[in-house]
């Protein structure tokens, strides 16, 4: 007889029942061993292993070849959900038809980012959308409905967004703690995942290495509190690699790895990345933490079961039910046509005097570092296709009609006996482009050592030096290859790319007796020669002292070929590997000063200078002697014909910027300043001009806006307008739709974007654009009560084509909720639901939950709390604190109470105790509350 089918394996019954029935049938330590990234298979259940999370940002990565989109702040600049989710669509097709030849390929894709952009120098700006929550969670909620697919029961991929929370800083990543304000927590940080996560394609999301108030994000209170409160889905939560190890290693939050684990397993981590592939280590600390007591098979069950709910969406106990199972779509001609129109929608055209676009006859000179080059980021597959700017150019004007000049300096090292530094040959020997064959990690990748090192001779071999700013250089031999050092400690040049988690091409020149150290960053190891090649020495003493002889430089290239054009095509950027990227902030908006004296040199020689920006963040340019000005985040496979198109007028431009630009590093907050709000950060608060303003982008087109018509009711408002194209070419628009609150009793945003649309229209042609926006979008978070409120008052609507291009405006005004002092002597007040505040910091409460203000750095800080009510009257107040201190109190502008400070010092930061003391008030009035020393202040209460 035939075994009946169990329910797990019944594919009429719901996925619960089935994940109930499964949950039945696994042992503790299979459940246990299911927690490791890598869950291992359950051969007597006919389980297979699944591994959690495949990096996918904007094509699948890190297993060979595949098709490259834009990065994704450039998918941002596109401002375009349908393009953004048939672009999700084609990535999962692809990581589905690459699981069917390798099962290494995962199904748990590790994307999209939706961390805001906060800050421009963060170094994986790159990985985000939008500076804006509303702009990035429309991006995000259309890839993760691609990626999704739209089977109303099986997923084709499951997407987990990443990083919750408030994470802008590479550096002391893991260290580090953001202050974030219960505004700036409501109405910034969790906008974008909420938001998405209510769209419903959500599978999950991944925790920031970061801390947040003092606690880290592997113990966010706010998974449970929030996150899963957002859908009825299960979400699963899948750690950050090696974060878990970080609660004990380098955060020192606990003691024992196996309290760590346990803290986190509970705070909702459900499958934890961590020392690989090897999952004995998490599973021995799970195991340690039950036999402790610090966890319960309850807990543990609540993690399998929604790991196991994830695996059942993606089709794995259902394949011939599955609508994706045979997905083979892969490097399709659709996928190359999406490629390069995504190229082309997320160009922005900055500035624009009328030299674009070039006229089909024009003599253009391409010039700078970035010209002939298609870079990938660290999240980037494997190029099938390239193309680069040159190449584009080539195709779209001819050959005849472009010059070409990298603007390398080109260089020979000559050591202390007179010889220079030389390349052998290397002809015979195979490409070996990294990571061409996939890796799981492609950290694990090691440099070449089948290619010769470098040695000496009277001659030498003429290096092409690229300065990528702060003294990063590297050196590149005349048949295209980087110097590189591999394990060995040889210096070769085999590196096609620059590349890798520790990027082995970099070098330092360091001034020495009038000579160079060249110094390779990688190992932070100067160079020697020795008789056996050249390598990295031991220490300084070793050390050889180099020469730098100049054959020429980049500038008189550049020259050149500028003055013989009519036209000079500045490419200018970044490279992503250097200088800003993942574990490594940028320190400046400045453009490199290599790329600096490039463009200063093109212009010098021709007026009729363009410069195209490719990088992966802004940048702060002198755009005020440029006739043109365009960005372009790395456009992946077709960058350089997307890039071409536009500059040759095929397409209009109409990309849009997706965050601020600066004119200075000084209009910059600090990097670790995560309070928008106080520190007027983003177009939200920022009040200073900006070099160009968020949702900035020109076109070849012009267009007029009119009739505009809004009216509320039933708990939205309308909004539509009418959109003209004016010009004489066929052109994309992105009219969007800002609000402004007239007169507001709190900080409000100068202005919040609430919709937007990218439309075509031909020329002559109109379009009626419509939206219904929610009241709810105009709330604010109100600490007074801890809830969302609609203010009632005056609102400006904004209409334009960008937020500070405003072309037609109306003032509505709303209905809403009256403020209403706050409750103090009723509930006291929780200290971090400040108004205001300087010189403090929030910190965590306890390890689990709640909230602390302590002053920064153990100095003096203050808190202001306005409309405070105190009833028929308060006489006492009682303070809760740890660590040591004084508090002080004062009611509006008036005098201190006298310092009350803990008796004796806490035991430690989280050991709470209650201060009374004197203090008199009645009715409603500001508070102001001051600090000193390291003490930390949770709650206020008042009685009398």
């Amino acid at each position: 007889m035939t075994a009946p089918t169990p329910p797990f394996r019944d594919p009429r019954l719901p996925f619960a029942k089935r994940v109930d029935d499964l949950m039945s049938r696994l042992t503790l330590d299979e459940k246990t061993a299911f927690l490791h990234q890598f869950a291992p298979a359950v051969e007597r259940l006919g389980i297979a292993a699944f591994r959690t999370g495949q990096e996918a940002l904007h094509g699948v990565a890190w297993m060979g070849p595949a098709t490259v989109f834009p990065q994704a702040v450039g998918l941002g600049a596109t401002w375009n959900q349908d393009l953004v989710r048939r672009v999700g669509e084609a990535v999962s097709r692809e990581a589905r038809a690459m699981r069917a030849r390798d099962e290494r390929v995962g199904l748990n894709v590790w994307s999209p980012t939706v961390n805001l952009l906060r800050h421009p120098l963060w170094g994986r700006n790159e990985e985000g959308y939008s500076e804006d929550p509303k702009l990035t969670s429309a991006i995000a909620t259309a890839y993760t409905r691609g990626l999704r697919g739209d089977d109303p029961v099986y997923w084709r991929t499951a997407p987990v967004l990443k990083h919750w929370l408030a994470h802008n800083n590479e550096t002391a990543r893991d260290t580090s703690s953001s202050s974030v304000r219960p505004r700036v927590l409501h109405e910034y940080d969790l906008r974008a995942f909420r938001e998405t996560v209510e769209a419903g394609a959500v599978a999950g999301v991944m925790p920031a290495y970061n801390l947040v108030n003092g606690r880290p994000n592997h113990l966010s209170p706010h998974l449970g509190l929030h996150l899963r409160t957002w859908t009825e889905e299960d979400l699963l939560v899948c750690s950050d690699a090696g974060a878990p190890s970080n609660l004990v290693d380098s955060e020192h939050y606990f003691d024992t790895h196996e309290e760590a684990t346990a803290a986190a397993l509970r705070a909702g981590v459900d499958s934890f990345t961590d020392h690989g592939t090897d999952s004995s280590k998490i599973v021995a600390r799970v195991r340690g933490a039950l036999e402790q007591g610090l966890l319960t098979e309850a807990d543990v069950d609540a993690a399998v079961r929604r790991q196991l709910s994830v695996r059942f969406r993606l089709g794995e106990f259902d394949p011939e039910h599955d609508p994706y199972a045979k997905e083979r779509d892969f490097d399709t001609p659709e996928h190359r046509a999406l490629a390069r129109e995504a190229a082309e929608q997320a160009v922005v055209l900055l500035k624009n005097d009328g030299v674009l676009p070039l006229d089909p006859g024009t003599r253009v000179a391409v010039v700078g570092l970035l010209a002939d080059e298609c870079k990938l980021d660290w999240y980037s597959g494997t190029l099938i296709h390239r193309s680069t700017p040159l190449e584009g150019l080539y195709e779209r004007f001819g050959a005849d009609r472009v010059s070409f000049a990298e603007g390398v300096d080109r260089v020979r090292l000559r050591t202390a006996d007179g010889t220079f530094l030389h390349v052998l040959p290397s002809d015979d020997i195979p490409d070996g482009a990294r990571a061409a064959e996939g890796a799981l990690d492609p950290a694990l990748l090691a440099g070449r050592t089948d290619l010769p090192p470098l040695t000496t001779d009277a001659t030498g071999t003429e290096l092409a030096l690229i300065d990528w700013g702060e003294g990063v250089l590297t050196l590149r031999a005349p048949d295209g290859r980087y110097l590189s050092v591999a394990e060995d400690g040889y210096v070769r040049a085999s590196a096609d790319q620059p590349g890798g988690w520790v990027v082995q091409e970099t070098f330092r020149l360091e001034p020495h007796e009038n000579r160079h150290l060249l110094r390779h960053t990688g190992t932070g190891r100067p160079v020697q020669v020795a008789a056996d090649g050249v390598k990295v020495a031991a220490d300084d003493a070793d050390a050889e002292v180099f020469g730098l002889t100049v054959a020429e430089r980049g500038e008189d290239a550049v020259r050149r070929v500028a003055s013989a054009a009519d036209v000079v095509v500045v490419i200018a950027g970044n490279d992503p590997h250097i200088n800003g990227r993942e574990t490594e902030d940028r320190t400046t908006l400045r453009l490199p000063g290599q790329q600096e004296r490039l463009l200063r040199a093109a212009r010098a020689a021709n007026p009729a200078t363009v410069l195209a920006l490719v990088s992966a963040y802004p940048y702060a340019v002198d755009a005020g002697t440029l006739p043109a000005v365009l960005w372009t985040a790395h456009g992946g496979q077709a960058a350089g014909t997307a890039l071409a198109r536009v500059l040759a007028g095929d397409v209009s431009p109409a990309g849009r910027l997706p965050q601020t630009w600066y004119a200075d590093d000084a209009d910059l907050p600090d990097l670790l300043d995560y309070d928008v709000i106080g520190g007027r950060q983003t177009y939200l608060y920022f009040e200073g001009t900006p070099l160009f303003p968020f949702g900035h982008g020109l076109s070849y087109a012009s267009f007029g806006y009119a009739d505009l018509a809004a009216e509320v009711g039933d708990g939205t408002v309308s909004v539509s307008f009418t959109v003209t194209n004016t010009g004489e070419v066929a052109a994309d628009e992105v009219a969007q739709l800002y609000v402004r609150a007239e007169a507001p009793s709190v900080p409000r945003p100068r202005r919040e974007l609430l919709a937007h649309r990218r439309f075509t229209l031909a020329p002559g042609t109109s379009t009626r654009v419509a939206f219904d926006v929610p009241l709810s979008a105009l709330a604010f978070w109100d600490v007074a009560h801890g809830r969302w409120r609609l203010e009632p008052g005056p609102y400006a609507l904004l209409v334009g084509a960008s937020s500070e291009d405003v072309r037609l405006s109306t003032t509505l005004t709303l209905d809403g909720e009256p403020a209403a002092p706050r409750p103090v002597g009723e509930h006291g007040l929780e200290a971090a639901d400040f108004d205001e505040q300087s010189g403090t910091e929030i910190v965590d409460r306890t390890k689990a939950a709640g909230d602390a203000v302590t002053p920064a750095a153990g100095g003096t800080g203050e808190l202001l709390y306005r409309s405070c009510d105190f009833g028929t009257g308060a006489t006492t107040t009682t303070l809760s604190v740890a660590g040591t201190g004084t508090v002080e109190m004062a009611l509006d502008g008036g005098a201190w109470t006298p310092a009350l400070s803990p008796s004796a010092p806490a035991a430690g930061p989280y050991d709470y105790t209650e201060l009374d003391g004197a203090f008199t008030a009645g009715g409603v009035h500001d508070l102001r509350i001051r600090l000193r020393g390291s003490l930390r202040l949770a709650h206020v209460g008042f009685s009398g």
